[in-house]
């Protein structure tokens, strides 16, 4: 009988396991989707650069298997990890990307029982980041990280990849890994696409990229001028067409730029040009038409031909940091590019590009109250021309210049950083309690989502040519997400999911036959919310949509701006602080205009 020879056992093979963590919500659930909205920019960025490492062979001979997974789409199965990393002896790396304040309890979550079975883990991102360019020394929860032996990684990784991979194939990790003095050119860089099937969780299968990075105003509740640095960094045209053509190749159309201003990088112009240009290319040969969200500034419009080419590009929605419609909140957060006697030309010029503006709108700066709040949502319903509004608390996020002085002045703050997502007051305010903040943020919600202002913006979407259907579908997602599902609409999604044991360990695991009863009368009783409030939203889109005067339609916020407004409407008259920043710029447009004519 011939002697059978043993299989050869392959050779360990290098495993890099990428998480874009999620956070817990009020019950201490991880907040998951069958289908989420926001794809991860940071997950993209560093997959690419880990594929780019692994397709140059930076272990010699070694090959290493890569994965990526969006827990706000993809569950964490911590066993499944261990075994995966046990099989190859521990040869690899998770690590776990552009975590945020709020989401880094749950990194260490993660981190923990990986490291107690021997995983190498790091952690990276904008709270590690922002908290050692901001703050003396290291922070306790960095350093219980530190402790559990996890790598903490603080800047940006293009360029420093290999060492960091190289790093953890020999064993010899660093504790801490600080490139944050050294930031690093982006042109020519790999660019950030994620494989199709790593996208599956998302809907409509969106991606996101970044142009750029940095910002040149000094916004004092940024974090981002502080991690990635006031002056703008930009990919190349070149770079940008490859990751579009990358992705279009796999299917996927829908892109989330991620720049915090594209208006401010330096090659905007070429960029959406290039973009144009593919548009018309993929046109005539029938493949789908590029759909773009872009962030920007309120002085967009002031750019020559900007919002034109942006639009030429294929934006379809933007995104802008209005904040604030009293000037005394915008000077108290150093956000003085912000001029509220341009908000209306601002808004009316992307509406008649057929664009949908959605704006940021901040809650809990010094000068506000729950009725001061609750006018200027009036103000804004009436006179402004806005879309999708949508509502944070004014938090103190590690790494901005706000968190910073309130920890230098010993100010208290919320000990638990799982509230650190906008959504929760985690400081004292001058004005208001606690509470009293809390409830003007939910109210805020139900204040500007109103019956009545819903059907005033479906009516101004008809009569100035925005897509009536594309709005009612952002309209339902806004007005329906906070209300029914308790968090905040960017961090929403399609059918959400809870797993019994992926709870909070601080919190204690709920017997079967409590939690998944509560959880199928829940899941029951939204869906009917939902159903019910689609189905009106739909019902008020078809009504207008056969309505034969839906073009005549106009109300105060569409019309055209004229010099009297700034004399009859509330936004430039209702209190003295606007009438100042009117009087202010006509200062500045006189001493402009004379220096002109001399």
């Amino acid at each position: 009988m011939a002697n059978v020879q043993p299989a050869a056992r392959p050779s360990k093979r290098f495993q890099i396991a990428l998480i874009k963590p999620s956070h817990y919500d009020d019950d201490g659930y991880v907040i998951q989707w069958f289908r989420s909205f926001i794809p991860s920019n940071s997950l993209a960025v560093v997959y690419s650069l880990a594929e780019d490492a692994r397709q140059r062979r930076v272990l010699g001979d070694v090959e290493i298997d890569i994965t990526a997974a969006d827990e706000i789409n993809t569950r964490t199965r911590i066993p499944q990890i261990v075994e995966r990393f046990r099989a190859h002896d521990f040869f690899g790396l998770v690590f776990i990307v552009g975590v945020q304040s709020n989401q880094f309890p749950r990194a260490m979550d993660i981190a923990r029982p990986l490291r107690a079975a021997g995983v190498p883990v790091a952690i990276g991102g904008f709270h590690v980041s922002g908290c050692i360019a901001m703050l003396p020394g290291i922070q306790p929860d960095l350093q219980e990280a530190l402790d559990l032996g996890v790598t903490l990684y603080a800047g940006e990784l293009e360029g420093r990849c290999d060492e960091l991979l190289r790093d953890a194939a020999s064993g010899a990790l660093k504790p801490l890994y600080n490139y944050l003095n050294d930031l690093p050119c982006l042109e020519g860089a790999p660019t950030p696409v994620l494989p199709r099937k790593f996208l599956k969780g998302t809907f409509s299968l969106q991606t996101s990229f970044d142009a750029g990075r940095g910002c040149p105003y000094q916004c004092s509740f940024c974090t981002i001028i502080n991690v990635q640095g006031r002056k703008s960094r930009g990919r190349s045209a070149d770079d940008i067409e490859r990751l579009v053509r990358a992705n279009m190749a796999q299917g996927v159309n829908w892109f989330f730029m991620t720049d915090d201003n594209f208006a401010r990088n330096k090659d905007w112009e070429v960029i959406l040009d290039r973009l144009a240009a593919l548009r018309r290319e993929f046109a005539a040969t029938g493949q789908k038409d590029i759909k773009l969200v872009i962030q920007v500034d309120t002085l967009c419009h002031k750019i020559d031909g900007f919002i034109d080419k942006a639009r030429a590009a294929g934006v379809v929605r933007t995104f802008l940091g209005l904040e604030s419609i009293n000037p005394q909140n915008l000077a108290s957060a150093k956000k003085r590019q912000n001029k509220i006697t341009e908000y209306r030309q601002m808004l009316l010029a992307w509406k008649k590009a057929g664009v949908i503006t959605y704006a940021g709108y901040i809650l809990g700066f010094p000068h506000d109250t729950p009725e001061s709040i609750a006018e200027d949502i009036a103000i804004i319903q009436k006179e402004l021309p806005l879309d999708i509004l949508e509502f944070f608390c004014l938090t103190p996020l590690p790494g901005s210049e706000d968190h910073q002085r309130l920890f230098k002045q010993g100010v208290a703050m919320d000990s638990d950083l799982n509230r650190f997502d906008i959504e929760h007051v985690v400081t004292p305010h001058p004005k208001m309690s606690r509470e009293q903040w809390q409830g003007a943020y939910l109210k805020a919600w139900e204040l500007y989502y109103s019956a009545e202002h819903i059907e005033r913006m479906l009516r101004r979407a008809a009569a100035t040519g925005v897509g009536v259907s594309r709005l009612a579908s952002m309209i339902f997602l806004f007005s329906s997400m906070v209300r029914i599902e308790k968090v905040h609409p960017l961090q929403g999604g399609i059918i959400r999911l809870k797993y019994r044991l992926d709870r909070r360990p601080t919190l204690p695991v709920e017997p079967a036959l409590v939690f998944y009863p509560k959880l199928v009368a829940g899941g029951a009783r939204k869906l009917v919310q939902n159903v019910r409030h689609w189905f009106w939203i739909d019902g008020l889109r078809r009504k207008i949509r056969n309505d034969p005067n839906r073009l005549s339609y106009t109300d105060t916020a569409i019309t055209p701006v004229d010099d009297r407004e700034v004399e009859e409407l509330e936004l430039f008259t209702h209190s003295q602080a606007a009438q100042d920043a009117v009087e202010h710029i006509r200062k500045i447009n006189q001493l402009t205009h004379a220096k002109s004519v001399a």
